[in-house]
């Protein structure tokens, strides 16, 4: 084969269009997940298990860390774009500071649509086997990790929302 055509076929793989392409790695079969405690905006103490039903795409972050801040309008334009009874964005900070932290980091940038929710560091990375942060999580309607990302990513791109929808259809169809 010559040259040119080997170069041209392997920039032509290289070519498919951005939806086509998944964000997240995703496990032969969706793995069951621990919960730490979480505290929502309110001060209600939840665990995972109050979003089934659901599907969830969950961020694990801290406002110290950079590329975690520069994600959260993605993660903010998500939840408005799908957000609602299929699906949610829990973006769930371990910062030591609380909600008051996240609070005002929200409020800084000008996040709307994502709700306040908060962990203990150690706990929430230990239950979800967090290595770095950003970590996301999506989480199946049953509670199941279907997909898991380290870094930060583009949440409202084309392939990421089309990772996702696919995953809130199959969990229809599981329903």
């Amino acid at each position: 084969m010559k040259r040119r055509g080997f170069l041209g076929g392997a920039l032509a793989l290289g070519a498919s269009p951005a939806a086509a392409r998944e964000v997240m790695a995703e496990h032969k079969v969706p793995l069951p997940m621990l919960s730490p405690p979480i505290t929502d905006g309110r001060g209600r103490d939840l665990t995972l298990a109050a979003f089934r039903g659901r599907t969830v795409l969950l961020n694990i972050w801290a406002t110290w860390c950079p590329p975690c801040r520069a994600e959260m309008p993605t993660l903010d334009r998500l939840q408005a774009n799908l957000g609602g009874p299929e699906f949610h964005v829990v973006a769930l900070s371990i910062d030591r500071g609380g909600l008051e932290t996240v609070r005002a980091f929200y409020a800084d940038i000008g996040i709307k649509h994502l709700d306040l929710y908060v962990s203990e560091q150690l706990r929430a990375m230990t239950a979800l086997g967090v290595a770095g942060l950003p970590t996301t999580l999506l989480v199946s309607a049953q509670g199941r990790e279907v997909a898991r990302k380290l870094g930060p990513a583009e949440w409202d791109s084309p392939s990421a929302i089309s990772q996702i929808k696919r995953v809130i259809l199959e969990g229809r169809s599981q329903k």
